[in-house]
């Protein structure tokens, strides 16, 4: 086997930023196009609106909240199909590699055709596409993420590679969405030449194109057998999903992870929601406040890539998950002007770096203790495991942010923030029960050929 070494993580980086980006045009910019109220100084918000039902279907529950939440569900459904597909294969490209190099280009298209099919003069058929298209959109993401994700422990052959990789993918991860968050300003470029609608579905068109390139170069770089020495999982899909869940770390890994990204994707969803309508900004500065926001968190990798082995993983992340409650919470009081946008930017950047690297970190380590207790690798479903969890706390945001806010006032976008905050708080309490220490000590003793 060839040594692992830290370009290869780098180039296997790339990945991440390519889906992060498709992923990032749809959580933060369907939701404000396809809903909302235009105004004077943020024309373009609901631009897509008149096309598809508006008005709750039950309760306060819309269309458009549903289609996301059972995207999501279906998105996490299909995790567990897909990541015992994987670690079953025995492809000649590897295990991992020839479903991300297959997918990629549908991948990318899909997400196009979000914001350009459902515009027929029907709102039933215009309802219908967009629950299809979602559905496939999640699908192909499944289908590029959970391979891709196995990598991650099988990449990180060692507790350095492991934090190592963990920190390249959330460098990639949020530039990608960094890079998202430019829609509104190319389609402002592009808006004189193309019209109003048509300079959005250019712009998705070019950053998913980007997307679909980045996604493509470990496909076809990295040559996973040369690499990882690895060999088809016997076990069926769903009893492999029943024996993750059975691992007591892991279950209060998870239980903690479901929390903070159904705490997360509420305040991602409500972002531009919270500069256009609580702060007064136009939704042109949300690039400028997310790079602003990148950036400090990128300056802030070396540290916590360095603290990680010190201070440990699990402090670290009950600091994240505290400091993203305090960034909800000046969300929720925040008042009008650009400089609420640059406070939360900035104070955002700490939670940011932390909880960007090291979750994956601890799902690898996991992984990797699994497998040398058992003799089986079955990393593809650990990570399908974690994405089946979180993916359900993403749901119910979805439904809790668009039955929250169906009154589109400015208080109920508040409110979205203040249920963050609280959640986010229950989070970092339940990962106490994590017991980072005792994880490591086992995978050094059997790496060592020592009994634990």
């Amino acid at each position: 086997m060839k040594k692992i070494t830290n370009k290869l993580l780098w180039i296997f980086a790339v990945g991440q930023f390519g889906w992060s980006l498709l992923s990032g045009i749809v959580a933060n910019w369907m939701v404000y196009y396809y809903t909302g109220m235009p105004d004077a100084q943020n024309p373009n918000t609901g631009i897509f609106a008149t096309g598809i039902t508006q008005e709750p279907i039950v309760f306060k529950l819309t269309l458009f909240g549903l289609v996301l939440a059972v995207g999501r569900i279906f998105d996490a459904i299909t995790d567990p199909l897909i990541a015992g597909w994987s670690d079953r294969s025995d492809y000649k490209g590897g295990r991992r590699i020839p479903f991300m190099r297959t997918i990629a280009v549908p991948f990318a298209m899909v997400t196009i055709f979000l914001f350009v099919l459902p515009q027929t003069g029907s709102v039933f058929v215009n309802d219908v596409m967009l629950f299809v298209l979602l559905m496939v959109f999640y699908l192909f993401m499944t289908v590029f993420c959970t391979p891709y994700n196995a990598l991650i422990a099988e990449l990180g052959d060692t507790q350095e590679h492991r934090i190592n990789v963990s920190t390249y993918i959330s460098f990639t991860f949020i530039v990608g969405q960094s890079l998202s968050f430019m829609l509104p300003n190319i389609a402002g470029m592009l808006e004189g030449a193309v019209g109003q609608k048509n300079s959005i579905r250019f712009a998705v068109a070019l950053l998913a194109s980007i997307a679909c390139v980045a996604m493509l170069i470990p496909s076809f770089y990295i040559k996973e057998r040369e690499y990882i020495e690895s060999r088809p999982s016997r076990t069926k899909p769903f009893t492999s999903l029943l024996r993750t869940f059975q691992n007591g770390q892991f279950r209060r890994f998870v239980y903690s992870d479901v929390i903070y990204f159904f705490a997360l994707t509420l305040f991602q969803t409500g972002l531009a929601f919270y500069e256009t309508k609580l702060m007064g900004i136009e939704d042109r500065w949300t690039f400028v406040l997310t790079a602003t926001m990148t950036a400090i968190s990128v300056l802030l990798y070396p540290a916590v890539n360095r603290l990680a082995p010190v201070l440990g993983k699990k402090r670290l992340i009950i600091t994240g998950f505290f400091a993203y409650a305090a960034v909800f919470l000046i969300t929720f009081v925040c008042g009008q002007g650009l400089i609420w946008g640059f406070v939360i930017a900035m104070c955002a950047a700490v939670p940011m770096a932390i909880l960007g690297i090291l979750p994956q970190a601890c799902v690898a380590d996991v992984a990797e203790l699994s497998r040398l207790e058992s003799g089986e690798d079955r990393s593809g479903m650990f990570f399908a495991a974690r994405t089946f969890a979180f993916k359900m706390g993403q749901a119910l945001a979805m439904v809790v942010f668009t039955s929250v806010t169906v009154s589109k006032t400015p208080e109920s976008y508040r409110h979205t923030a203040l249920i963050a905050t609280i959640t986010c708080i229950i989070g970092a309490s339940l990962f106490l029960l994590y017991n980072e220490k005792m994880i490591l000590a086992k995978i050094e003793q059997l790496k060592n050929g020592r009994t634990p």
